[in-house]
Parts: C-alpha cells; structure tokens; sequence
C-alpha cells in the first residue's frame, strides 16, 4: 500500500510539472499581454501614415514581419503592415491573435469606389463585408452556364461564368455555417458615426506649410471629400479596375468600395470573436475613373484621409 501510495504521489508530481510547464509555454506564446487595439494598415503609405502618430513605440521583427507596440492619441495599439492581399491579411491578422492580446481591430486603408455617388477621397465605413471571389466558375454549355448539381446556392446574380457564393465556417460540433456577409462591431460603428460629424478631410494630398513640395506636385480635388458612414464593401483578390466589374459589383452587392483584404480581416475576427470595424479612403474608382485608374496620383491623399479619421476614432475610445 505504501509503495501503491508513493507511486501515486510522483505520479501526481510528474503530472503537475507536465501541466505547470503546458502553463508556461501558453504563456510564453504571448509577445505583450497588454490589451491592445490592433491598428492594421495594408500598403505602404497607409503604414507610413500611421506611424507618424505612435508614441513609446516598440518594434518586433516575428516571422519577417514588423510589428508595433505604443500608443497613439492616448490608446494602447499595435500598429502593423498586413500586406497588400486576402491570404496576407488573414494570416498577419491571426498571428497577432495568437501572439498578443487583442480588444478590437481597426483597420485603415484605401479602395476602389464602386458607387457612383462618391468621390476619390471620400472614406467609407461600411457595416458588413462580404468575398466577392468566393465562388464557382460554371460550365459553358450551349444553353448558358451551367452549375454542378451539388451546388446548395445557386446565385443567379452572376458575372460570366462566375456565381458568387457564401463561405463556409466550420463551427465544431456544430455543422458548418454559411457566411455572405461579416458584420462590423455595432458599437464601434456607432462611435465612428459620432465621430465623423467633427473631422473635415483633406483635398489636397499633402499640407503645403508642413513639406517642400512645388505646386507641380500638389493634387487637389475639386470638392471637399466627405465620410460615409454604413453601407457594403466587397474584397477579393484582384485588382479592380473595370467599369462593367465595378458596375456588377455594386449591383449585386450594393457595396460602395472594394479593396484586396478587409473582408478576410473581417472573416478572421468573426472566427476568433473579436469586434473589428474598418476605414477605407477611395484612392480611385475601380475603373470608373475617367481616362487612367487614379490610384497612383492619389493614394497618398486617401490614405491620410482614412488614417485622419482613424486617428479621431481611437481618440474617442472609452
């Protein structure tokens, strides 16, 4: 009995080390447990921008990537670079998930406008976000395009021979659950619709007082931009610079913009249960510019516009 008694005894002992030791690299695996604000920008300027407004900054170089820690306007974040496309922002979004500790997602950035109503410039923040490219290519018959049986959502707002389709979560035990449209956080939706009656956006694409610039260089518009707060945007993995795409696009989704990654940031928020909300400046209209696509001479005035509006908005943060 003795022997039985002390057997169990390390026994005991040889389990809590396993599980004291399982506590420990769970905890390790966070790089900061301070609640944060993961504030993410796509592309270049928009990170550039953004970086001009952290303080107390600390930088951590993880798996190639650059990320921030600081503050900016008063409010714990981490700042990084999602890269440009859907596959980058997934996988930098959920990365940060399991290494930091995450209250809320903002993401700032620029898009294509796809309704007609709105202007370069103008920033958008939409209230749901939906995969325009998840879908099924159709056959090409002689009667027309033709979809496989199995298809359980047979769309019938399609482009050519692309059906677009809702996308399927797997939530264990439960079946998988379809998913067309990811909602942003209602209260975080709500401040920004406060927040936005006191910011006036910019019209010309840098600040002549603050760097030297000849008036060569200067793009301004025509208009004072505005903000537009509710509404639909779309993301997927192409470019959008065509005028029959942008006109299908806004159709069938009545999305105002498109860009390359915020519906798979707003996909892995949902999976992971955190609230998101995101800004997007229109830096062109998706092919409905008039000659050349207007990206190139004015990305950089949306990308202070939307990082403009950003920066109110973690200001109002409780």
């Amino acid at each position: 009995m003795a022997r039985l008694f002390s057997t169990m005894l390390v026994a005991a002992a040889l389990l809590w080390t396993i599980l004291s030791r399982m506590a420990s690299v769970s905890a390790s695996d966070k790089i900061d447990t301070i609640g944060r604000t993961a504030v993410i920008a796509s592309f270049q300027p928009e990170w550039l921008q953004l970086q001009s407004a952290l303080q107390h900054r600390k930088d951590r170089i993880v798996n190639g990537i650059e990320y921030a820690t600081g503050e900016i306007e008063g409010k714990p974040v981490l700042l990084f670079l999602s890269g440009t496309s859907m596959v980058n922002a997934a996988m930098t979004t959920q990365f940060v998930f399991d290494h930091f500790k995450i209250d809320r997602i903002v993401f700032s950035g620029v898009a294509g406008g796809l309704n007609p109503g709105l202007n370069i410039g103008d920033v958008v923040v939409p209230d749901q976000w939906s995969e325009y490219l998840e879908t099924v290519f159709a056959r090409d018959t002689d009667a027309g395009y033709r979809l496989p049986k199995f298809i359980e959502h047979p769309q019938s707002n399609n482009y050519g021979m692309s059906f677009p389709q809702p996308v399927k979560i797997s939530r264990a035990p439960e079946d998988p659950e379809d998913h067309t449209w990811f909602a942003v956080d209602a209260e975080l939706l709500t401040l920004a619709r406060t927040v936005a009656t006191g910011v006036q956006l910019n019209h010309c694409n840098a600040d002549k007082s603050k760097i030297d610039k000849s008036e060569a260089d200067q793009k301004c518009l025509g208009y004072q931009p505005k903000i537009v707060v509710g509404g639909n945007g779309v993301s997927g993995q192409a470019f959008v610079d065509n005028s029959d795409f942008r006109d299908y696009a806004h159709r069938t989704f009545r999305a105002d913009a498109v860009d390359q990654e915020s519906a798979a940031v707003a996909h892995v928020a949902y999976a992971n249960q955190v609230p998101f909300i995101i800004f997007r400046s229109l830096s062109d209209l998706a092919g409905g510019d008039p000659g050349e696509n207007s990206f190139e001479a004015f990305q950089d005035l949306a990308s202070d516009n939307s990082a403009l509006l950003v920066r109110a908005f973690l200001k109002a943060l409780p």
